[in-house]
């Protein structure tokens, strides 16, 4: 009797907890709606084609099947180890691999070089923001047309300058060994979002750090290395992460200017999202062409890991450690 009691005269929440529990639920609901769109757009667009890729990677799927002649049929692990056996996909790796090396370091200091400028520009800033971002909004089939003509070895912008002074230019785009610079270097021009975002980190680390550390005598140098660099990390993390899996993607501008109607398709510019095209809407291999898609998955994956692992002693967070 005791405890109907006390429940039965147990104060009921106030109008004003009730209105605000409901406010929140209609919050709640409000905002699925706002993002059901991409929910949807999420599950047909994206996740829906990944499970069927990861489905089509152990079966025969190609060129028969499209056209309704054979049936398709589960073949196990055979699309994977065709992979081992393909000499091209080792060299589309290696490519990738390769011009990611040199791309994502650079674009990484150069964007930060010209976010340090615009710090100093002033009044100017914008000015100079919108000038250094232009290229990023440039379309990446412009790119490719682009790093054709300006890295021609007879005629292009690139060696018409170092010839002015006294340097004379290699053949970028008909070399091997200077394809992939080429390309990287295209796309270290293209470094806007990134100087974007590291501007912002900059604009973020506390000025008083720098006042007391040149109260103290520390060179610009030193200040650098031992302010700028720590809070900006994440910043900088971010971008290597985003940066890295762009590399390991990189498509269009390589196939714009080497594989497209009339290119020259040279084996050093033959890069792993490029293979992998061509294997599933020139060669229609989709069995091979979705196991090639899902190792690149995993290499992401275990790139990002890894670079998510070794953060853990590089990367400074103000709020404590992560």
């Amino acid at each position: 009797m005791a405890s109907v009691s006390a429940t039965q005269t147990a104060p009921r929440p106030s109008r004003a907890r009730r209105w605000i529990s409901g406010f929140g639920e209609r919050e709640t609901r409000t905002a699925l709606l706002f993002i059901l769109p991409w929910i949807f757009g999420f599950l047909v667009f994206q996740l829906g084609p990944m499970l069927f890729s990861l489905y089509y990677s152990f079966t025969n799927y190609g060129v028969q099947q499209i056209a309704g002649l054979e049936p398709t049929k589960t073949v196990g692990l055979k699309n994977y180890r065709q992979l081992v056996d393909d000499p091209k996909v080792m060299a589309s790796l290696k490519n990738t691999f390769i011009y990611t090396v040199m791309m994502v370091p650079g674009r990484l200091i150069v964007a930060l070089l010209l976010a340090m400028l615009l710090m100093r520009v002033g009044k100017l800033g914008g000015v100079f923001r919108t000038i250094f971002y232009l290229p990023t909004v440039t379309p990446p089939v412009a790119i490719g047309v682009m790093l054709v003509f300006l890295f021609n070895g007879t005629y292009g912008i690139i060696n018409r300058g170092l010839h002015v002074i006294g340097i004379q230019g290699p053949y970028w785009t008909t070399d091997p060994n200077w394809i992939k610079p080429s390309i990287a270097l295209m796309d270290i021009w293209a470094c806007g979002a990134t100087m974007v975002v590291l501007l912002a980190a900059l604009y973020a680390v506390p000025q008083h750090l720098y006042e007391a550390a040149s109260m103290d005598g520390a060179s610009p140098l030193r200040r650098f290395f031992t302010i700028t660099l720590p809070m900006i990390s994440p910043a900088l993390f971010f971008m290597f992460i985003i940066l890295t899996l762009y590399g390991l993607q990189q498509f269009t501008q390589s196939y714009t200017a080497y594989f497209g109607p009339g290119g020259t398709q040279p084996e050093a510019a033959l890069f792993y999202s490029i293979y992998l095209f061509r294997n599933a809407f020139e060669y229609f291999n989709m069995g091979f062409a979705s196991a090639m898609a899902w190792v690149l998955f995993a290499i992401s994956m275990i790139i990002t890991g890894i670079n998510i692992l070794a953060s853990k002693r590089f990367v400074f967070y103000q709020g404590g450690p992560r």
